[in-house]
């Protein structure tokens, strides 16, 4: 019994290893299949040419040579033409003071900007006019005596000569020492007195008041910061590149001043927005040690005048920009700074491609620039930021794109224009042959 199990187990046994060797043998097949058809079938690639497109629109500017006045800008700070410091010449309390003594008063010239308490000076006057006086009548006796003297000499002295001490000159000369003194005090004395009286030395105005009424000052006490007000000056700048296109008013020891005075406009946003126009006036003897360059000197002629100021006046010591007036070129390539990539290059448009080209820039500020070499008149430049862009992309002009689309879209109105007229003429054609046939 046990024999006959054992058997039908391995007949059982045998089909099952012939499905597992037919089904891998299956596998195998398919699989050698698929690796000869793929083998057989490689998958193509399909390649287009290149977009003759334009990839972006750009706006441009035909170069033409133009003429071109050149504007050097530059910066500095308002300072006064003469700033003094007042000083009392002589001691005593203050009495009086005007009503402009005050910090940015104004005052003219001659005017009386302090008064100190002058009675010990008219007292001193006084004084030394009794010396004089006296030291007159001194003189008068000497005078006297001297003739005196001349008279009893012609008459004993028997036609020998005189004795300077017979005729009293010595005492004649300390008469009139005497006299010189006492003159010479009084005048000090009268100095004095007229020096209670604090005038102002010109027109100008008060920048920092340093005392007040009431106040004891001595001799060469400081009474007040004071300055000129018929012009400021502004120290300028010039950057060396600029130097070649402007025209400075230089010195010559030979045959004076030459060069021209080169109108400068003044801008400042302190207060709003002001400006002035002024001139320049002279340039300095030497270059500056610290920034190397050359300072030309700005005048603004009354500053403190309403016709003069736009808005509110002129500061001392305000931060102002400046445009100055140099050469005037012709024939000159003058194109935009932001048309220009890291200070080398630009794009130019040619057949309607983009081309990079160097250049070399022969003077340059904030906004334009006059180029050297690298373009020529008839270039068309490209105004329009583009960044790395590559030599070649096909490109289109924003004034001829929108040209062509409205031309497009003018043939487009006129086609449908066109169908809408062809629609109504036969529908009348069909209603008047219904009309005649009833």
């Amino acid at each position: 019994m046990s024999s006959h199990s054992s058997l039908n187990h391995a007949t059982v046994q045998k089909p099952s290893r012939k499905k597992k060797l037919i089904l891998l043998a299956a596998i195998i097949g398919v699989t050698l299949l698929l690796v000869a058809l793929i083998f057989n079938n490689p998958p193509q690639s399909k390649r287009f040419k290149p977009s003759k497109a334009p990839q972006m629109t750009v706006e441009t500017k035909i170069l033409v040579p133009e003429s071109y006045q050149v504007m050097v800008e530059s910066f500095g700070t308002v300072k006064p033409r003469t700033e003094s410091i007042l000083f009392s010449q002589v001691s005593g309390q203050i009495t009086q003071v005007s009503e402009q003594f005050r910090d940015g008063g104004f005052f003219e010239k001659g005017d009386v900007l302090v008064q100190l308490d002058d009675r010990d000076y008219l007292s001193e006057v006084k004084v030394s006019q009794a010396n004089l006086l006296s030291a007159n009548q001194v003189l008068l006796e000497e005078k006297a005596r001297v003739q005196q003297a001349q008279a009893d000499w012609q008459r004993l002295g028997n036609g020998k000569t005189a004795n300077v001490l017979v005729l009293r000159q010595p005492q004649l000369e300390s008469a009139k020492a005497k006299m010189l003194s006492a003159q010479a005090q009084l005048d000090k004395a009268r100095l004095s007195l007229e020096r209670t009286a604090i005038v102002a030395p010109y027109a100008g105005r008060i920048l920092k008041k340093q005392v007040g009424i009431g106040q004891v000052v001595s001799s060469n006490s400081q009474l007040a910061t004071i300055f000129a007000v018929d012009y400021v000056e502004i120290r300028l700048p010039i950057q060396n590149k600029d130097l070649a296109l402007m025209n400075l008013p230089e010195v010559y020891r030979d045959i004076g001043e030459q060069g021209r005075k080169n109108d400068v406009k003044l801008t400042s946003d302190l207060i709003g927005h002001q400006s002035w126009n002024g001139k320049i006036i002279r340039t300095e003897s030497a270059i500056d040690e610290q920034s190397q360059q050359l300072y030309v000197v700005a005048q603004i002629n009354r500053p403190y005048d309403a016709k003069t100021s736009d808005g509110s006046p002129i500061k001392i010591g305000q931060y102002v920009t400046a445009e100055i007036e140099g050469k005037a070129l012709s024939n000159s390539l003058v194109i935009p700074s932001s048309a220009i990539y890291q200070g080398s290059y630009v794009y130019t448009v040619e057949k309607g491609l983009l081309m990079r080209k160097e250049v070399t820039l022969g003077w340059q500020n904030g906004k334009q620039s006059i180029v050297e070499s690298g373009l020529v008149a008839g270039d068309e430049l490209v105004l329009t930021s583009l960044g790395q862009v590559s030599s070649g992309t096909p490109v289109a002009i924003e004034g001829s794109v929108s040209s062509q689309g409205n031309k497009q879209g003018s043939k487009k109105q006129d086609k449908i224009a066109k169908r809408k007229a062809d629609k109504q003429e036969k529908r009348k054609a069909a209603k008047q042959a219904k009309d005649e046939s009833q």
